[in-house]
């Protein structure tokens, strides 16, 4: 296959095209040559515009190439038009990071998730493929309903979409069952969040001392994994695995994956591990706030985690700010340098600040009573003549917080009015 790397005029390229051809190889294809182009803006027909798509034809034509990727997101149009130009398969940045997923999804749910993001692209693409199908039909022995090749097919992709969301919805609601039963512990949840290949499962392995797998390739997990991890005097904490993200992540595989995203956006601190050797480790770091940002993530307490100190020849442990506040923990998940300090950072982060607060319901706020007694710990309950119920209980604060925060969204006022207090005030 041929890459295709485009700069566009005033773009930083942080990494001129390595992650790119890193995302390419993982494709298990045989790149044959690379190109990286300049421009000024995107050409509305082909992107690349008449020139250089000349250029870019010869080339194929002389290295026999059946694919040419494109580190950009086309539109149908342009990539239409470059495989006409081209005469071979043209597959953007979105195709093969799906490709990617699919071959790395192994769970029930994980298959479901890159079918329904694959699915959801290709409606937009499917064209009139079968010229001898394009007209209505008609005639004798093929009078019918009237739908063309074209119309059907979008029917069919309609209706798999449907029952993909279906199936998701009900292992969304199995996992959220799961949680919900994890939250009946009282123990805290840490989640691994980062750039691909930062070394998640690794650390995760090296934390949880499990058996993961990891592997230096982009999206060697797709599928999260929770396990108890006990720390020595202190309470124990559930430590999440979950997808790494990637620039330009598709939305709708950030969609597709928003059920698996879940545990993320439930946790009580999110370590953020960092490629400490990667030469746009900055990029990556932003890339991973915005993709947390869309999925309402950026709330949660955060802790930088710098991976690979092995390969970077820095000092494994704390860094600090100017002002003493732990910035970051330096460490190596292979040879668990550093691991001691991150796991009494985590300690530090994830002990949770208790308040006692009172809440009077009415009648109608049952299910917000009851999911009290699930999250929090009740101190004392009555009711009134009306039925109106009165609570005291202790709850930690990020749990609180939350609760105000959805409670606010959804018109309900009684989070308003009680104060809060320290639950040994």
């Amino acid at each position: 296959m041929l890459l295709v790397h485009v700069v566009l005029q005033g773009e930083t390229d942080p990494d001129d095209g390595a992650e790119f051809s890193h995302l390419a190889t993982d494709s298990g294809a045989e790149v044959l040559a690379f190109l990286s182009v300049q421009r000024d803006r995107p050409d509305p027909a082909t992107f690349l515009g008449r020139g250089k798509v000349a250029e870019l034809a010869e080339q194929v034509s002389d290295l026999s190439v059946d694919l040419v990727l494109f580190d950009r997101v086309l539109s149908p149009v342009q990539e239409r038009n470059l495989e006409r130009a081209l005469q071979c398969r043209v597959v953007d940045r979105v195709g093969l990071i799906l490709d990617i997923f699919a071959r790395r999804a192994h769970t029930h749910e994980g298959k479901l998730q890159v079918e329904l993001a694959q699915l959801t692209r290709l409606r937009t693409r499917l064209i009139r493929g079968w010229t001898h199908l394009e007209r209505q039909r008609g005639g004798i022995g093929l009078r019918g309903p009237g739908e063309t090749q074209l119309e059907t097919d979008r029917r069919l992709i309609g209706e798999r979409i449907r029952s993909l969301r279906e199936r998701l919805v009900k292992v969304a609601a199995h996992r959220a069952t799961q949680r919900r039963a994890r939250q009946r512990a009282p123990l805290p949840t840490v989640a691994l969040v980062g750039y691909t290949n930062a070394g998640k499962s690794s650390l995760f392995n090296a934390l949880t001392e499990s058996s993961s797998y990891a592997a230096d390739r982009l999206f060697a997990t797709l599928d999260p994994a929770i396990r108890r991890l006990q720390i020595a005097g202190h309470e124990a904490i559930l430590l999440a695995d979950t997808v790494g993200f990637l620039r330009d992540l598709p939305t709708d595989l950030i969609a597709a994956f928003r059920a698996t995203l879940e545990e993320v956006n439930q946790a009580q601190l999110l370590l953020h591990v960092v490629d400490g050797s990667a030469p746009d480790r900055d990029a990556q770091i932003a890339a991973v706030d915005a993709v947390l940002t869309e999925i309402g993530a950026d709330e949660i307490p955060r802790l930088l985690v710098l991976n690979k100190v092995d390969l970077t020849g820095d000092a494994p442990g704390n860094v600090y700010e100017g002002s003493g506040n732990l910035m970051a923990v330096r460490v190596s998940a292979r040879s668990g340098a550093g691991i001691p300090e991150l796991l009494r950072a985590m300690t530090q982060r994830v002990g949770r600040s208790m308040l006692r607060a009172e809440l009077t319901l009415t009648p109608e706020e049952g299910a917000l009573r009851a999911r009290l007694h699930r999250v929090a710990s009740i101190v004392e309950e009555s009711f009134d003549d009306q039925g109106m119920a009165h609570l005291i209980f202790d709850i930690d604060d990020l749990t609180w917080r939350r609760m105000r925060a959805q409670m606010h969204s959804s018109g309900c006022q009684a989070m308003d009015a009680p104060p809060t207090i320290p639950a040994d005030g």
